[in-house]
């Protein structure tokens, strides 16, 4: 690496916005056969161009006996095969930024970058808009007959627009050409009497025609610009159109002739009432030579103009931007439509519309303009041609206001900001002889005299690591282990037998070459051919076959996961090898225990064993990730509790061990306090004794005896006052539930001889609201039907009264 070059990785951070890490455009997924691998690929340039994920193994032994297409995987199924990283080809993807050469304007100014088909490197590129720059302004008027009124208006452009340009510049400077056409017919009338004077039928004195004349080269004298804007004389053509787009191309490429200052931002000012001529259109004069591009002035006259075609948009677009120049389109406002169509083909150009070219109308479009293209920043990324192809841009624009534009603009830029550019350039083919390429790509900012080179490497040829030996097409089993005497027999193979297998015939092969395994009597696991000492392994559609023996493949195990042996190791004649850490018939099951370990620091919290990285419990009532649950246990603490109590009934004074030895199995013993005591297996209790206090035991299994340990610090205080709580709350309730019955008892009986005094007087008083919902008759329809009724059934109407609430009952 050159110096001042610093890979992306050592990149300071104030660097990291001018450059973005590469970005490989598709992830790795899936196995490596539906990517990488494929019969056909049999080299290591082929391996690659299947994408910036694959990679080719070089490694001599790698994959013993297999095809030669399976060296060709994802670098994560070749490391997992056998294949260390050393031993791999890989895609190369560099960003390298030249952090030496910086500007105040555009940076980075200079990038490398090293591509592989199919892959992508992103970048950034930040370009600032300074506060005020110098200004040079090339006026390209259209001198034809119809503009006689504008130039004359022109002639007092050039103090006014001196000191309206210095609120925005730090020094303008100005410049003036004109054009008509092309001085050919149709163009022009050939009369001789024409040629000269094309107004000689008006008797007036014209310039004769001409299709680009570079009058002042840039000057900041305003003085020496108006002058010269006075001596000028207008001419005159035949058809409508004008040659105005032919005398653009020449006042932007003659840049020593016209004086385009390199710290200047440049404008180019076309003053025109008439469309212009484009490319193709010169076949009319029998002109058919294409514009060439280049700078053709002799005592600043075009000589080009009667040999070349006028240039296309697309070749105008591109020397515009090559030379750093903003166009403005002064033109009449019955040509608006038709300049308008042609400004949204020309990065960085403006178009105004004037209703008359007056000084004070010609002076505010060019302050407008300025401002206005000051104000946008756009970059053109332009690929050499050779390549154009073969690569692919992206440019994605981040403005000052964190907006992101869609055409590579930014609008609205103050002095003093930086809009930063997210360009990604992907490489889809190497070229056509497969060998490396070197080529140039201009990121140039519309309008800047600065641009960002990036120098872009093809990487398409693979090297193999210091040998050189990639172990790709061609290599026969044989090659390398001969020796030269047995070189030398080789003369007269049958060819239609393989020359590796007929060598094996007519010679000795070293004896260390064997296709059997040791026990096996077999060649090559009965699954591929012996060739020259060495296996060839079949190719079987279930899968890879491969190994020095053809004992190893990928689908002949069983799988967890969708992954064959797990993907924690490799198949080995049917049987799943597993890597280390891992085992199980699937190497699905780790070797560490340490997913079994309980918070006490026990395996299984002592109940039960590790298998596969889960507690498997001896004891069935146990359960629980560390066998730490166990919803039977309480029994065992009340086959205890006999025991318990017999000692505390009778021992806890004396400490007398064998007095209850009839009731008890186990070696009990007396502690303080049992909390803290832990044993192999235990198991935490509680006993409450007839006098309300509580003592916890525990039993312990320690060496095949059960163990009791009993607590002498029983809970009594807490439990006494529990339980006195308890009563009494008890028969507060008791006590205010017989006080509610009582009053309720009364109430009722008060409320029975109220209702029964109300009916002995006959006496019942209903209220308006009531007398509302009492319904004095009650009417019902009965209908009845015969066998065979009528057309209308016969309905009878009941009428039933309601008795009044005054009257009684008549017996």
């Amino acid at each position: 690496m050159t110096s001042g070059l610093r890979t992306h990785g050592s990149v300071p951070l104030c660097l990291l916005l001018c450059c973005a890490a590469v970005a490989v455009s598709a992830q790795a997924s899936g196995a490596g056969d539906s990517v990488c691998w494929s019969p056909s690929v049999t080299s290591c340039t082929e391996c690659l161009r299947r994408g910036p994920k694959c990679a080719w193994c070089f490694k001599e032994d790698f994959l013993d006996g297999s095809w030669t297409s399976q060296r060709c995987d994802l670098p994560v199924n070749l490391l997992r095969r056998g294949c260390a990283p050393e031993f791999m080809e890989q895609s190369d993807f560099k960003v390298e930024v030249n952090a030496t050469n910086s500007s105040p304007q555009v940076s980075p100014k200079d990038i490398g970058i090293t591509l592989t088909p199919g892959s992508e490197a992103s970048f950034i590129v930040s370009v600032k808009q300074l506060e005020r720059y110098p200004v040079d302004l090339y006026y390209l008027v259209d001198i034809s007959a119809s503009m006689q009124e504008n130039l004359d208006h022109l002639k007092t452009v050039g103090v006014a627009l001196s000191l309206r340009m210095s609120e925005h510049s730090s020094d303008l400077w100005v410049g003036f050409g004109s054009f008509v056409d092309k001085p050919v017919s149709p163009y022009i009338n050939v009369h001789p009497s024409k040629i000269n004077n094309p107004c000689s039928d008006y008797e007036i004195s014209c310039r004769p025609a001409h299709g680009f004349h570079h009058v002042l080269s840039m000057t900041g004298n305003m003085s020496e610009f108006t002058r010269m804007i006075k001596r000028q004389r207008i001419s005159g053509n035949m058809d409508t159109p004008e040659g105005g787009l032919d005398a653009m191309l020449q006042a932007a490429v003659c840049q020593k002739a016209v004086g385009w200052r390199p710290e200047a931002k440049r404008l180019l000012l076309l003053m025109t009432d008439q469309p212009s001529h484009l490319a193709l259109d010169s076949r009319l004069a029998g002109i058919v030579t294409p514009n060439d591009g280049l700078c053709h002035l002799e005592n600043n006259i075009y000589t080009g103009s009667t040999r070349m075609d006028h240039p296309s948009v697309g070749q105008l677009s591109d020397k515009l931007l090559e030379n750093n120049i903003h166009s403005i389109f002064a033109v009449d406002k019955q040509q608006y439509r038709w300049y308008e169509e042609l400004v949204s083909l020309l990065p960085g150009s403006y178009l105004g519309r004037l209703g008359h070219f007056q000084a004070p109308n010609i002076i505010q479009l060019v302050v407008d303009s300025y401002k206005r293209l000051l104000s946008e920043v756009a970059v053109s990324v332009s690929v050499e041609d050779k390549a154009v192809s073969r690569y692919w841009v992206s440019v994605s624009p981040l403005c000052p206001d964190g907006s992101t534009a869609k055409d590579r603009s930014c609008s609205g830029v103050q002095p003093n900001q930086t809009v930063y550019f997210n360009i990604t350039i992907g490489l889809n083919a190497c070229p056509e002889n497969g060998e490396d390429e070197d080529i140039k790509v201009m990121v140039h900012p519309v309008g800047y005299n600065e641009s960002t080179v990036v120098r872009i490497h093809s990487k398409c040829q693979c090297r193999c690591g210091p040998t050189r030996r990639c172990h790709d097409d061609g290599q026969s089993p044989c090659r390398g282990t001969e020796s030269s005497s047995i070189q030398e027999q080789r003369t007269d193979v049958n060819q239609e037998q393989r020359p590796d297998v007929g060598l094996i015939k007519d010679s000795k092969i070293d004896s260390n070459w064997s296709c059997r395994a040791e026990g096996s009597d077999v060649d090559c696991s009965g699954r591929g051919e012996c060739e020259c000492g060495r296996c060839v392994c079949e190719q079987n559609r279930l899968g890879k076959v491969y190994g020095k023996y053809c004992e190893i493949d990928d689908f002949s195990c069983p799988y967890k996961g969708g992954l064959l042996c797990g993907g924690q190791g490799v198949c080995v004649n049917g049987e799943c090898v597993c890597d280390e850490g891992w085992t199980g018939d699937s190497c699905g099951c780790p070797v560490s225990t340490a997913t079994c370990q309980s918070t006490n620091g026990l395996l299984c919290s002592g109940l039960g064993r590790c298998v596969c990285g889960k507690c498997v419990c001896d004891d069935p009532q146990y359960s629980g990730d560390f066998c730490e649950r166990c919803p039977a246990c309480q029994n065992s603490c009340q086959s205890y509790w006999q025991c318990v109590d017999c000692h505390l009934s009778h021992s806890v004074a004396q400490k007398e061990a064998g007095h209850c030895n009839n009731t008890c199995a186990s070696l009990v013993n007396y502690m303080d306090d049992v909390s803290g005591l832990t044993a192999e297996r235990s198991v935490q209790c509680m006993y409450i004794s007839s006098d309300s206090c509580r003592y916890r035991f525990q039993t312990s299994s320690q060496s095949g005896q059960t163990q009791l340990h009993i607590s002498m610090r029983p809970e009594c205080a807490s439990s006494n006052r529990l339980v006195g709580t308890f009563l009494s709350v008890c028969a507060l309730t008791v006590l205010c539930g017989l006080v509610v019955v009582a009053i309720s008892r009364l109430l009722l009986r008060q409320k029975g001889r109220a209702s029964g005094s109300a009916v002995e007087s006959g006496v019942y008083h209903c209220t308006g609201k009531d007398l509302s919902y009492i319904p004095t008759t009650n009417e019902k329809t009965v209908t009845y039907r015969r066998d065979h009724p009528p057309d209308h059934p016969l309905e009878m109407h009941i009428h039933v009264p309601k008795m009044p609430l005054d009257d009684h009952w008549q017996y």
